[in-house]
């Protein structure tokens, strides 16, 4: 690891640069599409809304509400310093600020493995409905390791050209995929007749703890929904639009999921293959509506969505590593911007290859598409839920430092915390089936790892702390009114 670029290089005129990226040059819309496409929403209702079906039953619309509400609250947390600081360090930054550097090396640490993990997970739902469609058109399968590979090496190609062109991509790649989900839940409402489904409603096929099971998934479907906050450098007058692109995110995702999940539980009605055994559940609702090419084209949207997620998870990984490698924690290499494409090519490369690797080793050991998918998923998921509990406590200590501390933000964090932690719980009681039942642990122990990295930095590499401190001072002064510099 060197350090020598943090030294010889002032946090101001780095600041002043806004670290070798496109500075201003994405509109509202586009910094929304970093965090629409980071959720995957047509991934969702093709793939986790069974998974959470399995658990949850006829709770799963509840489950969905639950997250959704819980998202809100850490959202807030999330805007407290997303309205009055911005850097592509995300979370990282914001802990940082909240808590110190240690907890801002760590959270940052979480967020990769997230990030990352996030990244790795859905390159094989890439793959299954690139199969899907493949299968439907040829007749033919191919291993599902050269999907994973061709989605990470487009991601990858897009990611290191321009961020620009990776925003508005995946902006109207979504909206075209999620138009045709809710073409769908909308037949098949109005074939249901439109009125209430009082089964679902009274929640007769689900209890307390399958909603808490539920709860984890379901909150892995928001996975991303903050990603928005790593585009700080490059979003036009980011103390608005970013703050705004999250809350907005979740809203409208969170109503899709909500809608979708309780329009697939009454589709499936009768089914002779149940919607948490189906690997096409949107295809099954297309038939049943009389709408089979639509299930076609809902394939090519699931595909898109997934590969949208690809790119915008290794956008948001390659940001968070871009700016700890300024700093140090990380070798400098992942700190450089491109000259000419603006973007932080070394660390998107880096993010890539290692989002490649989890799903490309397991399915090259022959884990299926959906195995994979749930198994680097929950590790994901445990690297979001860790990130979003440590600033949603980092947010009213932030606000103490600055006196602007009130009840409702304690309130706020009390609240969502303790939902955050009884969806880790929810992990490891009641004790789910190997290997969901390693994962907590393989979580940990990664992310322990990082844990004594950064105190090993804080130990034997005291100017890198002073350098973090240093350029958090220069970015939060940079913001405050002209009246408080």
């Amino acid at each position: 690891m060197s350090h020598t670029s943090t030294s010889d290089t002032s946090s101001s005129n780095r600041g002043k640069e806004w670290y070798g990226l496109k500075s201003a040059s994405l509109s509202p819309l586009e910094t929304l599409g970093q965090s629409v496409a980071n959720i995957a929403p047509t991934a969702t209702p093709t793939v986790v809304i069974p998974l959470v079906f399995a658990v949850s039953g006829g709770g799963t619309w509840l489950a969905y509400l639950i997250a959704t509400i819980s998202i809100l609250l850490v959202a807030s947390g999330i805007n407290q310093f997303a309205r009055r600081s911005a850097s592509p360090g995300s979370f990282y930054t914001y802990a940082v600020e909240g808590l110190g550097s240690f907890w801002g090396g760590v959270t940052g640490w979480a967020l990769l493995i997230a990030y990352v993990g996030c990244a790795s997970a859905v390159t094989t739902g890439f793959s299954n409905y690139s199969n899907v469609l493949l299968q439907s058109v040829t007749g033919a399968k191919i291993p599902a390791v050269i999907f994973i590979a061709l989605s990470v090496l487009i991601a990858w190609y897009v990611a290191y050209k321009d961020i620009k062109l990776s925003t508005r991509l995946t902006l109207v790649l979504e909206f075209a995929s999620v138009s045709l989900v809710l073409v769908l839940v909308g037949v098949t409402l109005y074939n249901y007749g439109f009125h209430l489904d009082f089964g679902q409603l009274a929640l007769q096929t689900t209890s307390l703890d399958a909603l808490r099971g539920g709860l984890v998934l379901a909150i892995f479907s928001f996975a991303g929904f903050e990603s928005a906050a790593t585009l700080g450098s490059e979003a036009r007058d980011p103390l608005h639009t970013i703050p705004r692109a999250i809350v907005k995110s979740a809203v409208i995702v969170g109503a899709i999921f909500v809608l979708s999940s309780y329009a697939q539980v009454i589709g499936f009605y009768g089914n002779s293959v149940t919607l948490d055994k189906s690997s096409a559940p949107l295809n099954v609702l297309a038939e049943k509506a009389g709408l089979s090419s639509l299930g076609i084209l809902i394939d090519i949207g699931a595909i898109i969505s997934f590969f949208a997620c690809v790119l915008a998870s290794i956008n948001a990984a390659a940001r968070i590593l871009f700016l700890m490698s300024r700093h140090g924690i990380f070798h400098d290499v992942a700190g450089d911007a491109h000259e000419t494409n603006a973007t932080p090519h070394n660390a998107v490369t880096i993010a890539s290859v290692l989002a490649f690797i989890p799903a490309a080793l397991l399915s090259l050991n022959g884990a299926g598409d959906f195995d994979i998918y749930g198994w680097v998923g929950t590790v994901a998921t445990l690297g979001f839920i860790t990130t979003y509990i440590i600033v949603s406590v980092a947010a009213p200590l932030y606000l103490k430092q600055r006196g602007e501390l009130k009840a409702q933000h304690v309130a706020i964090a009390v609240i969502s915390t303790g939902i955050l932690g009884l969806a880790i719980l929810g992990n490891l009681y009641p004790v789910p089936p190997a290997p969901y039942s390693w994962l907590p642990y393989l979580f940990f122990a990664l992310l322990l790892g990082g844990v004594a990295w950064i105190a090993i930095i804080h130990k034997f590499h005291p100017h890198v702390v002073d350098e973090i401190h240093r350029e958090t001072q220069f970015n939060r002064a940079r913001f405050l009114p002209d009246s408080e510099v």
